[in-house]
């Protein structure tokens, strides 16, 4: 019997609020959390503005001990992942089961680097924390959740910059399907709005500098888009085979039908002009889901912001999609969320199990001057009701890694 692969359970902690549920809903509504910083002062900086997470308390979730060791990046991802367990209907535990960890990151070890070595220049060795390594390294963020949820199965983590976030959900598809685990909890999290991050965007001229207006600064496809609005948060989900949903009664949002990786190969930062690999990735990913062109409704697009990305990923869309292309509804979540980084393909994974759920497709908002290059159907400033057969969402990260994967109804 051919298995598949569900999602069911959710949980985020996104500058859109702390839960999925607030997250979806804000979503749904078109409200935008980007704001001025205020994780540092970023009064000499060209932008002065971010997508942080508000309200969230590390220390009303973990003990001292934890929350001292534990980087701010780890700390969303147990926030996120414990809500996405408890709302698949496991509890506060998974250390009964032949469960599974796939959550990925790309930066979040920045802040406790360049902490730690803001001490040591400042004060030499000794004050510098004996967990500063271990919370610094990319695959903590899962270890941490493992170690919170009492899971002893396959935990990993990958790095895929902007596309780790929905790699996870293909890593953990993979898990399951070869029988390493009956559930997995999978995502992204990433939390690094730092002054030497800034620093560095800075310098590659990526950000936006729409601080007068920071609600407005992230508008994906929009001719007067300036570029990307950085963010930070985790979004989480719970995997498992459906015949071990079904067997104990568990909710179903959507099926993770397949999904596909490709390589630009072209540039550190630049998307290849073409598309074409990124159109290689949508193709192979709904030939591996079983799916034509014909039968998808709706894109999550990567839809950063940014000249180069938001056309080269209108033509890969147009590449993979011919004729069909002009009847896809295509909505950029960043327009709201900012740039989540390691998460942002999660949180466009969600979107799309909704969305199908729901028959409700969140807006592009600040989508008001089209650019003619870019000329797809956005779904522009306001969500619309359409039913949704199937759905794909599209990653591309930096050094032109591609992922994208299919979700379908149950």
């Amino acid at each position: 019997m051919h298995e598949r692969v569900v999602i069911t359970g959710m949980g985020a902690v996104t500058p859109l609020g702390n839960s999925w549920p607030d997250t979806w809903d804000a979503l749904k509504n078109g409200r935008s959390g980007v704001g001025p910083i205020t994780a540092f002062d970023a009064s000499d900086f060209p932008t002065r503005i971010a997508a942080e997470v508000r309200g969230f308390d590390a220390a009303a979730l973990l003990p001292v001990k934890r929350l001292n060791r534990s980087s701010r990046a780890s700390q969303l991802a147990v926030a996120a992942a414990r809500e996405a367990v408890a709302d698949a209907g496991f509890g506060t535990s998974l250390a009964e089961l032949d469960a599974g960890i796939s959550i990925n990151s790309a930066v979040s070890g920045y802040p406790e680097i360049q902490d730690a070595t803001r001490l040591f220049d400042r004060s030499g060795m000794r004050p510098v924390s004996p967990s500063f390594v271990a919370s610094s390294l990319t695959n903590m963020p899962a270890c941490e959740v493992a170690m919170d949820l009492g899971v002893h199965g396959p935990v990993n983590a990958s790095a895929l910059a902007c596309a780790s976030g929905t790699h996870a959900l293909l890593d953990a598809r993979r898990t399951l399907l070869a029988g390493e685990a009956d559930v997995v909890v999978a995502g992204g999290t990433d939390a690094a709005i730092t002054p030497v991050m800034f620093a560095g965007l800075t310098a590659m001229r990526g950000l936006s500098r729409n601080n007068d207006a920071p609600e407005e600064a992230s508008r994906p496809f929009d001719a007067n888009r300036d570029g990307f609005v950085f963010g930070e948060g985790a979004v989480v989900c719970t995997l498992e085979l459906l015949s071990h949903a079904r067997a104990r009664g568990a909710q179903v949002y959507a099926e993770v039908l397949g999904g596909a990786m490709t390589s630009d190969a072209f540039h550190i930062v630049a998307p290849e002009p073409s598309g074409k690999y990124a159109a290689r990735a949508i193709s192979q990913a709904l030939h591996r889901s079983g799916l034509d062109p014909a039968d998808v409704d709706l894109i999550c697009a990567h839809g950063t912001s940014t000249v180069a990305n938001d056309l080269t990923e209108t033509l890969a869309i147009r590449t993979a999609f011919g004729s069909e292309a002009d009847r896809l509804a295509v909505t950029a979540p960043k327009s709201m969320t900012g740039h989540l980084i390691g998460a942002a393909g999660t949180l466009a994974s969600l979107l799309c199990a909704c969305a199908i759920g729901e028959g409700v497709i969140p807006p592009t908002i600040n989508y008001s001057d089209p650019d003619p290059e870019c000329d797809l159907d956005y779904v522009p400033r306001t969500a619309r009701e359409r039913a949704v057969r199937y759905a794909v969402t599209n990653a591309f990260g930096f050094g032109g890694q591609n992922c994208v994967v299919a979700f379908g109804p149950v």
